[in-house]
């Protein structure tokens, strides 16, 4: 199986070390992972504020760079719904017969990374151990688009020495919602008040989950409000919680 590693440019920027924690996870679990150098955004920022121009050459070139792989992976459930769900309406607003076809080829073998460790390669534990008490958010995406249920949960679950604790109010949005946090900023420090104040509630000293987006909202009301409590992708605990590729 070719298996490419869509690394999201908001992880490229920020969180480098979720890219490198995704590649060693699969290596050890025997996936031979490629990372073309082509790739950029998906252009879910630019889809999202109406800019949907702008995501055709965007749109072309993540058809370009990930086409005859297997399978597409990438730890950004926000992202891979971006392909999965919009990639073909971008294609077909822009009148493009050959970019539609190559959306239909390349977008369906898009994978976030739960999906592909559940469904694909068809494991649970992976061999982990991190011991720490954990409360997962599930993010907006992963929840309604996506729709990956349980299986972050079941693969946290199977993590050696790790307590997975409950979060109250889990499935409510923490406030960030790409450029909302921007244009309503007390609107979303308010929403992502409330999830902190679950976090808190939880007793949990580990805050994961799927996308570094929703973990760079709520790690900086942790910092603010200076909770001891730090944030991990999930594939950082999965991988190990965290150490150096």
């Amino acid at each position: 199986m070719r298996v490419a590693l869509f690394i999201t440019c908001f992880n490229d920027l920020l969180y480098p070390e979720v890219g490198r924690a995704t590649v060693r996870l699969l290596r050890r679990l025997g996936v031979d992972v490629a990372f073309p150098q082509e790739q950029t955004c998906c252009g879910q920022m630019h889809f999202n504020t109406g800019y949907r121009d702008a995501c055709v050459p965007l749109v072309e070139r993540f058809t370009t760079a990930f086409a005859g792989f297997d399978a597409v992976v990438t730890p950004s459930a926000s992202c891979a719904a971006m392909v999965r769900g919009h990639h073909a309406i971008v294609a077909a607003e822009a009148g493009d017969a050959g970019l539609e076809r190559s959306v239909g080829e390349v977008a369906p073998r898009v994978h976030e990374l739960t999906e592909f460790l559940v469904d694909v390669l068809g494991v649970e534990d992976v061999g982990a151990e991190f011991r720490e008490r954990v409360a997962y958010h599930p993010t907006c995406h992963s929840l309604r688009l996506l729709r990956v249920g349980d299986r972050p949960q079941r693969l946290l679950r199977a993590v050696r020495g790790l307590e997975l604790v409950d979060l109250a109010g889990a499935e409510e949005c923490c406030g960030f919602g790409g450029t909302f946090a921007v244009k309503n900023a007390d609107t979303s420090a308010a929403m992502g008040g409330d999830k902190i104040a679950a976090v808190r509630a939880s007793g949990a000293s580990v805050l994961t989950s799927a996308d570094t987006s929703c973990l760079l909202h709520l790690g900086g009301l942790i910092s603010r409000e200076a909770i001891p409590v730090r944030t991990l992708h999930l594939v950082e605990i999965l991988a190990g919680g965290g150490a150096p590729a």
